[in-house]
């Protein structure tokens, strides 16, 4: 049989490529997945489509690590002109503005919310409110306190490792957050989230596979330990007080368990 001529070959790749617009698809539907994660957790601004959150929750630790890892850069850079402390108070500046502030400001409103009297309509109805309560404010002081006081006590090297770790986890542990409440209301990210048993897997993998390559075995399965148990309990309470979850309460667990790794390892590397 003689060898197919250069034009026919080249009709028969148009051909396939016209018969599988699916694969196609399906081929960029990983890089979507990434942009969507990167636009809702970060300010850096990606082009948004109709598909909503579809495909994104999967890469939430991969985005944090790399949020904690810019952190920690300037953490580890700052370090060498001003010294530790100022140098932690910037990678912190650095790391909510980063993020826009996002899950500081579900903490607050989570922490007003549960301050509310009344059941769980009156304390959604608080965290609506755009204004910032004393249980807010009070909620904010104590995890810039946390956060502050525990990377401060850590050396750069383990500083620049702790930041990645501490913020990927805290991603998936908003996925355990979502896969394990229901939406308190119909709308809003806690109703738009909605993390698939593939989703979550990967996402575990990533986690656990970041943590334990960054902080090591023991320090790592800490982390990761303690990430999954703050991860329980604030889906526990979120059912218990509010119903389910919200925007807010995903936001205030990735806040929350930020400061939870980051003190487990300190415990470990200091213990």
């Amino acid at each position: 049989m003689s060898p197919a001529s250069p034009a026919h070959a080249e009709a028969a790749r148009a051909g396939a490529e016209r018969a599988s617009p699916r694969a196609r698809t399906a081929r960029r539907q990983p890089l979507r997945g990434l942009a969507r994660a990167v636009g809702l957790l970060t300010v850096v601004p990606v082009p948004a489509d109709s598909a909503g959150l579809a495909g994104a929750a999967g890469w939430f630790p991969l985005v944090g690590a790399a949020v904690g890892a810019l952190a920690g850069g300037v953490r580890v850079g700052a370090q060498q002109l001003l010294g530790r402390t100022p140098a932690t108070a910037l990678a912190l500046i650095a790391l909510v503005a980063l993020t826009g502030a996002l899950h500081q400001d579900g903490l607050a409103d989570t922490a007003d919310g549960l301050g509310a009297r009344g059941g769980a309509q009156r304390r959604l109805q608080a965290m609506r409110d755009s204004a910032t309560g004393v249980f807010g404010a009070l909620a904010l002081i104590g995890w810039a306190l946390l956060a502050f006081t525990t990377l401060a006590s850590l050396d750069a090297a383990h500083a620049l490792v702790a930041l990645p770790a501490a913020c990927a986890l805290a991603r998936w542990t908003a996925l355990l957050h979502a896969a394990w409440t229901r939406p308190a209301r119909a709308d809003g990210l806690g109703a738009a989230l909605r993390v698939s048993r593939l989703a979550l897997a990967v996402a575990t993998l990533t986690s656990a596979a970041l943590a334990l390559a960054l902080c090591g075995p023991a320090p790592g399965a800490a982390a990761l330990g303690a990430a999954l148990l703050s991860g329980a309990l604030s889906a526990a309470f979120a059912r218990t007080t509010l119903g389910g979850c919200t925007g807010d309460t995903l936001g205030a667990a990735v806040a929350v368990s930020e400061v939870v790794v980051l003190v487990t390892l300190l415990a470990c590397w200091h213990g």
